[in-house]
This record gives structure tokens, C-alpha cells and sequence, in this order.
């Protein structure tokens, strides 16, 4: 049937009002697993240390004769220093005073708005960066500092491609601050994960002392480990017995390790993780300051201060250089 002569349509009018939804969506993922998982610490330099302590290994034949008059001294069980560098993020807000005064979608444009989202990226920046393969740097004038990230720290319980190497530090033997990062197998010497790979690290991880609980992966590595058949066991909840499609917990022989997945880490990577042997330092945690105004805007800082410490890099393991 037709429509009759001069029916006004929405088609005819210009003015309907624009139906959008007032409370903004984002799909952004604003999820920080490591910073989440790992402790936090207040430091007061640049450059922060912490002491790592190597305990001697058990010895099967220490037996001694009842009254002995001279026993001799065992080695010393010192300190190694460890270090790294804090660096400084940040992210500038400016906002003129129109678009403080209008009434817009969800306020996104306000100050006040534009302060939270900047806080968010802030935090999945940080994430980034302490995800990275990069060694410390002091930096200098008109250079920033660098805060070394999670794989440089690894040369313990380490699994890599041919041609990998693990970084290396400062100091003697494993002293100092990481001088540089790991050397990443070329992408002709990858190789997929597999539960040898992975049950080889945990070992390691175990052997050297730790008691990892954490498996961090990319998404395409969490898909494969939900493929293993060995000590794996599906299941969301310890309690649910219903069959699940994918590994939340992966039980090892050593222990139940959590599998998971992290969007802002390299793909190449698969850490193993004792989360009570590392840290995020602050010089100086996340804070939002106005600057100085000029003309008619407002302008805010939003900065942090901040490193990675590895308080014991014998906790933790990697699988490296997987495809």
C-alpha cells in the first residue's frame, strides 16, 4: 500500500535529533596482567638496587667427627647488587575552554574526561615498556633514562631459538644493571610452542628455587597451550568439573601455574613467572598537574616515574623465540 500525498517521513526532515549513545563505549583493552600480578615498591633515585641472595647448593658430605678442634670456614653467602634505571612517561591534556563549556556526548571532551582516558594509556604504556626487550639506560642530558624491561633480566631458566642469546649485565657475573638486552633469534629460527618447551622452563624455574604461578602469553600462544595433553587440566573454576574449551590453570608437576593471555607483551614470548620475585619501583607515582595557560585552554600533565625490579631473575623463566 502507498503512502498518501504529503505524509511527512523522517526521509523529509533535517532536524531529527542525532540518537547517540550518551555513555561512550570502548573495546580499547585497559588490562595491565604484569603490573597487576608483580608488587610495588617506593625508591628515592634513578638508579635503584636491591640485593640478590644465591644460597650455597646442598652439600652431601658435610660430615664432621665428633670434637673436632679446628674446623675450617665455609665461603662466604654474600649479596650480588642488582640495579636498574626508573624513566620517566607521561601524556598532555589540552582542552580549550569552548569545548569545556559545551554540553557533549559523555563529556569525552572535558578536561576531566580527557585526564582519565590519558591515565589509561599511561598504564597500558607502562605495561608495554616493562614487557620489552630493551637494556637500562642512564641517559643524559637531552636523552631520556630506560628502564630495562622483563626479558632483559632472564639468564637463568631460559629456552631459546637458534641463535638467541641471553642479555647480559653491568657487573661481574650477574651484577649490575642489564647492558644489554637479549639477542632475539632471526624470524627463520622461531619454532611453535610445545609442552616439552614449557614443562622444560617450569622445571628449570623449580630447580633454581622458585615456585612459578603464571604462565603471560600472547593470544595465539594461549590458543596452542589449550591444545596440550599432558598434566593439563581445563577448567575455569577449581570446583567446575564441566569440560572447558581452553587452559586456565595448566597443572605441572611442579605445581598449578595460571595461563594468561596479555595483549600489550611481544608475541615471541612466553614468560613463566614467581610474581613475589619482582616489582614495579616508583620515584614517583602517577599524578596530574596543571601547566602553565596560555590563551584560552587548559593544559594538565599527567606523568610517572617508574622501573622495573627483578628481585630474583632465578624465579622466572622464558620461552623465547616462538612463532
Amino acid at each position: 500500500m502507498g503512502v498518501s500525498a504529503n505524509t511527512n517521513e523522517t526521509y523529509d526532515v533535517s532536524t531529527i535529533r542525532e540518537d547517540i549513545q550518551d555513555a561512550l563505549v570502548s573495546i580499547t583493552p585497559t588490562e595491565t596482567v604484569l603490573m597487576s600480578s608483580i608488587g610495588t615498591r617506593n625508591v628515592e633515585n634513578t638508579y635503584f638496587e636491591w640485593a640478590e641472595v644465591d644460597l650455597a647448593a646442598a652439600s652431601t658430605t658435610n660430615r664432621v667427627i665428633e670434637g673436632e678442634a679446628a674446623p675450617g670456614n665455609d665461603a662466604p653467602t654474600n649479596a650480588v647488587r642488582k640495579g636498574n634505571y626508573t624513566q620517566i612517561s607521561d601524556k598532555v591534556v589540552e582542552v580549550s575552554t569552548t569545548a569545556e563549556a559545551v554540553n557533549g556526548v559523555g563529556d569525552a571532551q572535558t578536561v576531566a574526561e580527557q585526564i582519565t582516558y590519558k591515565l589509561k594509556e599511561l598504564k597500558r604504556d607502562m605495561e608495554a615498556m616493562l614487557f620489552a626487550n630493551v637494556a637500562a639506560s642512564a641517559g643524559a642530558s637531552g636523552t631520556a633514562r630506560q628502564t630495562a624491561g622483563l626479558p632483559a633480566f632472564l639468564t637463568s631458566n631460559t629456552s631459546r631459538g637458534t641463535g638467541g642469546a641471553d642479555p647480559t649485565t653491568s657487573g661481574t657475573g650477574s651484577a649490575g644493571h642489564p647492558n644489554a638486552a637479549a639477542t632475539d633469534a632471526t624470524s627463520a629460527n622461531l619454532r611453535a610452542i610445545t609442552e616439552t618447551l614449557l614443562k622444560g622452563v617450569i622445571k628449570d624455574c623449580w630447580d633454581s628455587g622458585a615456585e612459578p604461578t603464571l604462565v603471560l602469553c600472547g593470544s595465539s600462544q594461549k590458543q596452542t597451550i589449550s591444545t596440550f595433553t599432558g598434566n593439563a587440566t581445563r577448567y575455569k573454576e577449581a570446583e567446575d568439573s564441566k569440560l572447558m574449551a581452553a587452559i586456565d590453570v595448566y597443572v605441572s608437576d611442579f605445581g598449578e601455574v595460571q595461563i594468561v593471555p596479555t595483549r600489550h607483551q611481544r608475541a615471541r614470548d612466553v614468560f613463566v613467572l614467581d610474581p613475589n620475585y619482582a616489582a614495579v619501583a616508583y620515584l614517583q607515582t602517577a599524578k596530574q598537574q596543571p601547566l602553565a595557560k596560555t590563551g584560552h585552554a587548559e593544559r594538565r600533565l599527567i606523568s610517572v616515574e617508574y622501573g622495573l625490579q627483578v628481585t630474583s631473575e632465578k624465579a622466572h623463566g622464558i620461552v623465547a623465540d616462538v612463532s
